[in-house]
């Protein structure tokens, strides 16, 4: 294997250990003195690896994507129902759509977009 292959892993592999580390606190240490910084740490560092190497091996194993396959906003195209959208923006709209979600939705747009577009 390529040395600078091997090297582009090792920042995953130290997150790892730290993730690793910070679980283990939080099970081995006895009594109800646990800081909620280990439990934070530990979950966004199993998080950030997971979604490294397991959303890449959902990626190329199981869903076989492929980047030159078009959507079905390009081969469908009616103007109406179906239309080619950055990726942007298809992502606020995905967000702003999830039912259930207006008193949260609200104040991330204003915060991301400002506060008269997180109104409209």
């Amino acid at each position: 294997m390529d040395t600078k292959k091997i090297f582009k892993h090792i920042p995953w592999v130290i997150l790892g250990i730290i993730g690793a580390f910070c679980l283990s606190v939080v099970a081995l240490r006895r009594g109800e003195h646990v800081s909620a910084l280990w439990i934070v740490v530990a979950s966004v560092s199993v998080y950030l690896v997971a979604y490294r190497y397991y959303s890449l091996y959902i990626a190329q194993k199981v869903m076989k994507l492929d980047p030159t396959r078009a959507t079905p906003a390009v081969i469908n195209n009616d103007g109406l129902n179906y239309v080619p959208t950055n990726r942007y923006v298809l992502f606020g709209h995905h967000f702003a759509a999830i039912a259930g979600a207006g008193p949260l939705v609200g104040p991330v747009l204003a915060a991301q977009m400002g506060y008269l577009p997180g109104t409209l």
